[in-house]
């Protein structure tokens, strides 16, 4: 839209299907679309152009760390995006969000920071590896 390459991930070379909970980190190339549980960190291999989508049933307990993001499911812990994120109206992340670009649709809900980092200034640690930031106390207001 306005003379910008959009660039769609539409192929799908690795699925976890929604019956399926897999227990450990998972990585990938190309295009990953998960429907069920990951308990563990999901990154993309040394591919700069690798996708992940997450459905609405789909939730990653772990961090992420993919060039784009496309989510409408839940994750728990950092979402590291290079390139892009789209969070969609079921979209919920427990855990920071560094992005480059991002698209969020009214309804996302996010329980941490925004860190928006330009084109390769993005992070590439692993989860493990980021310092975890100390919680925000909110007060409520009777």
């Amino acid at each position: 839209m306005f003379g910008r390459k959009q660039r769609r991930h539409s192929v799908v070379d690795t699925l976890v299907g929604s019956n399926t909970q897999v227990n450990g980190d998972l990585i990938f190339t190309g295009g990953c679309h998960v429907d069920g549980t990951v308990k563990g960190n999901v990154s993309a291999g040394k591919d700069s152009h690798s996708a992940l989508s997450i459905s609405e049933d789909g939730t990653i307990e772990g961090g992420v760390t993919v060039p784009y993001v496309v989510l409408n499911g839940i994750v728990r812990g950092d979402v590291v995006a290079s390139q892009r994120v789209e969070l969609g109206p079921t979209a919920r992340v427990i855990g920071n969000v560094y992005y480059n670009l991002i698209e969020m649709a009214i309804g996302a809900e996010i329980n941490g920071k925004l860190v928006h980092q330009p084109e390769g200034k993005v992070p590439l640690l692993e989860p493990s590896e980021r310092k975890p930031e100390s919680p925000v106390k909110m007060a409520s207001v009777t």
